[in-house]
């Protein structure tokens, strides 16, 4: 059963904008009590575009849409285990009762069964380097459930060509905001061309519409930069990525453990600046689903 928050309840009833917000940036991606900071400053993000903020996470057993100042400590609290689930995971989690933060693709799941359409979040999941086999349920999540992802584009960690290639296949609509080029987190360019541009939330709300109530389609990946003055330069993340690989290469590590690991060598070795454009991002991100979220809820 899904508990949906009496703000974000009260809200969808009345037409109003919410924006679904995912857990596993807060309990997984930043230590404490930096990660509640970042949880309690994107919900005012939001609020402050005049949107409600619905934080996904699932708590002893219950999939929570939209938690109050309690539930994000509790997410937050590294004295708290929260596992780390996607779309997959969750059906175990809630049948055991356990508590866990939500991955882009449970969350995007979560997101769309309580009819909530935006979506913010950091960097979306991919087709990792070197095993093509490996590629994130995020993707085929987006294909799934009609929601619009707002993120700084893909994690620059990621093979970012064959990502976009399982985006066209699996026919997700990638949005480039303000952008021609596949934005990639840290790096505002990546060499990859977009085939669609939109320029203001309106123009945003207005494919949105299009795509769900008259053509009943899929995710919308809305590509979002980062911002000019936090952006990393795309030679230097990519020396950082090169170095992460080789110590994961040498470490063993693969599959599910190798993007955290990967993250945390990149917010080390960059003596922390890509953690403190990370938090930029997603907070730019959570500014933007907002002003789509308001003019959506306009055209429908």
């Amino acid at each position: 059963m899904i508990e949906i928050a009496e703000e974000v309840r009260d809200a969808l009833a009345e037409g109003a904008p919410v924006v679904a917000l995912e857990s596993t940036i807060i309990a997984h991606g930043l230590p404490y009590p930096e990660n509640l900071k970042l949880g309690k400053a994107l919900e005012a993000e939001i609020r402050s575009q005049g949107a409600v903020p619905a934080t996904i996470a699932v708590v002893d057993g219950r999939a929570c849409v939209g938690l109050d100042t309690a539930g994000l400590e509790s997410l937050a609290n590294p004295e708290i285990h929260f596992a780390k689930a996607g779309a997959a995971d969750s059906s175990v989690v809630i049948a055991k009762k356990a508590c866990a933060a939500t991955t882009v693709s449970a969350t995007s799941s979560l997101a769309a069964a309580a009819g909530i359409r935006l979506f913010a979040t950091g960097g979306i999941g991919g087709v990792h380097r070197g095993d093509p086999s490996d590629v994130s349920a995020d993707l085929l999540s987006l294909s799934r459930v009609p929601v619009a992802v707002v993120s700084a584009g893909p994690k620059a960690i990621l093979d970012l060509p064959r990502t976009v290639e399982a985006l066209e296949s699996l026919a997700v609509l990638v949005l480039g905001y303000g952008c021609d080029e596949l934005p990639a987190s840290y790096c505002r360019d990546s060499g990859i061309s977009l085939e669609h541009r939109v320029d203001s939330a309106q123009q945003a709300a207005e494919v949105l519409h299009t795509r769900w109530q008259l053509l009943d389609q899929g995710g919308v990946l809305v590509a979002n930069p980062a911002p000019e003055e936090v952006a990393m330069p795309r030679e230097l993340v990519e020396q950082w990525i090169e170095k992460a690989h080789a110590a994961a290469e040498s470490a063993g590590i693969s599959r599910k453990a190798l993007t955290p690991f990967l993250l945390q060598f990149i917010a080390k070795v960059s003596g922390g600046d890509a953690v403190a454009t990370n938090c930029a991002l997603a907070l730019n991100n959570a500014k933007v689903a907002a002003q789509i979220a308001a003019a959506y809820c306009n055209l429908v």
